[in-house]
C-alpha cells in the first residue's frame, strides 16, 4: 500500500499549529498578568519616598497616566499573539522535525520497504528513544518476514516432495494396472502418507511455538530431562545408547509443555544422529548467574562451526538440506522448535561440534525469580 492510498487520514490541524497557538496564548496570558500587575502596583500602591527627599503624594494615577497604560496594555498585548505565533511556529518545527523523519521512515514501511532506518542523531530525548524504538521494531519485522519466507520455501519444497512421489506411484499403476504388485504399492503410498502426515504436524507444532506466548511457570529442567529421557529409552535402548547423566537442579520459568518439547528434541536429536560409537551425554545445572542451562552432546557426523551453528535452520539436517522419501524419521524440524521455544523464554540455543564428531547443544534460560 502506496502513501497515497493510505488509509491514515492527514491532521485537520497539525500538532505544529496547535503548538503554535498554545505558546502564543500562554505568552498573551503571561503578558497579560504581567501588565495586570503593573497597573495594580501604579494604581492602588503608595508611592515610597524619592531620592530627592521630596515625598510623592500617595493615591491614584493621573487619568492621563491611566490612559496611556491602558493604551499601552493593548497595544502589547495585540503584539504578544503574533510574536507568539511566529516564535511558536519556528519553535514547534524545531521540536517535532524528528516526528517527521519517523512519519517518512512509517510511510516507506508502509510500502513494504522494511530495509530503511531513522537512525536519529543528537541528544537521547523522548524523541531519540522514539525512533530507535522504531528502528529496532523495524529490524524485528525485516528478520521476522526473512525468516518467514524462507520457512514457506522450504516448507514448500518438503511438502511437494512426499506429494510428487504420491502422484508418481499413482501414474506408474494407473499406466501398467495389471503388471503392478498392488501391496508394495499400498505399503510405499502409506509410508510417504505417513510421512506427509508427520511433517505438517511438526510444521504445526513449530507454528504454536512462533505464535505462544510462554506461560510462567515454576519449572526443573533436571525434571525434564528425566521425563524426556524415560519417552526415548526404547529408541536409544534400540540403537544401543546409554545416555551418560548429570542432573542437577535447573530452575527456570515457562510453559512446561514447550519447555518439555525443548528438552525431548534435543534428546532425540542425539539418538538419531549418532553414529555407531554411540556415545550421549545430558548435564543440567545452574550457571554462576543462576541461569538454567541444559546440554546434551552426542557423537556422530563431523560439523564445522558454520555448518553445526545452522543446524537450527528449518529443514536443515546434518547431511544437508536434503528430502527423505523412504519413510524415515525426521524432518529438520527438531533444533528449529527447540531454537524458537528458546527464543520464547528469553533464551538461547547454542550448538557447536565435537571435536571428534558429534554435536553438542546448549540450551541457556533465564534463573527462577524467587520473588
Amino acid at each position: 500500500m502506496t502513501p497515497e492510498t493510505s488509509p491514515v487520514r492527514p491532521p485537520r490541524v497539525s500538532a505544529r499549529l496547535r503548538l503554535a497557538v498554545s505558546y502564543a496564548a500562554f505568552l498573551v496570558f503571561a503578558g497579560l498578568l504581567v501588565l495586570a500587575g503593573v497597573y495594580v502596583v501604579l494604581r492602588y500602591v503608595p508611592y515610597p519616598t524619592a531620592f530627592r527627599g521630596t515625598p510623592l503624594p500617595e493615591g491614584a494615577l493621573s487619568d492621563n497616566q491611566e490612559t496611556a497604560l491602558l493604551r499601552v496594555s493593548v497595544l502589547i498585548l495585540l503584539t504578544l499573539p503574533v510574536i507568539g505565533m511566529v516564535g511558536g511556529w519556528i519553535i514547534a518545527g524545531w521540536v517535532l522535525r524528528p516526528l517527521q523523519r519517523i512519519n517518512a521512515a512509517a510511510e516507506i514501511a508502509a510500502t513494504g520497504r522494511l530495509d530503511h532506518r531513522i537512525r536519529l542523531a543528537g541528544r537521547n530525548d523522548e524523541f531519540r528513544q522514539l525512533a530507535d524504538t522504531f528502528d529496532y521494531m523495524l529490524d524485528r519485522l525485516h528478520d521476522a518476514f526473512a525468516t518467514q519466507e524462507r520457512f514457506a520455501a522450504n516448507a514448500s519444497h518438503e511438502l511437494r516432495t512426499p506429494l510428487a512421489v504420491t502422484a508418481t506411484m499413482l501414474e506408474v499403476a494407473r499406466g501398467d494396472p495389471e503388471g503392478q504388485d498392488y501391496a508394495t504399492l499400498i505399503d510405499r503410498l502409506t509410508i510417504t502418507n505417513q510421512r506427509s502426515i508427520a511433517l505438517t504436524e511438526a510444521l504445526l507444532r513449530l507454528s504454536d511455538a512462533n505464535a505462544v506466548t510462554a506461560a510462567s511457570e515454576p519449572v526443573d529442567l533436571a525434571e525434564v530431562a528425566c521425563a524426556a529421557l524415560a519417552v526415548h529409552a526404547d529408541d536409544a535402548e534400540e540403537r544401543c545408547i546409554t545416555f551418560e547423566t548429570r542432573l542437577d537442579p535447573a530452575p527456570t520459568e515457562g510453559d512446561p509443555a514447550l519447555l518439555g518439547q525443548l528438552v525431548s528434541n534435543l534428546v532425540q536429536n542425539a539418538v538419531r544422529h549418532n553414529d555407531a560409537r554411540a556415545y550421549a551425554r545430558i548435564v543440567t545445572g545452574c550457571r554462576r548467574d543462576g541461569a538454567a542451562v541444559v546440554r546434551v552432546e552426542n557423537t556422530g557426523m563431523r560439523y564445522s562451526v558454520e555448518d553445526a551453528q545452522r543446524l537450527s535452520e528449518p529443514f536443515l539436517r546434518g547431511a544437508g538440506r536434503v528430502a527423505r522419501t523412504d519413510g524415515s524419521r525426521g524432518h529438520g524440524l527438531g533444533l528449529a522448535l527447540v531454537a524458537r521455544i528458546a527464543d520464547v523464554h528469553h533464551g538461547r540455543l547454542t550448538l557447536a561440534p565435537r571435536e571428534d564428531g558429534g554435536l553438542i547443544a546448549t540450551v541457556t534460560l533465564p534463573a527462577l525469580d524467587r520473588r
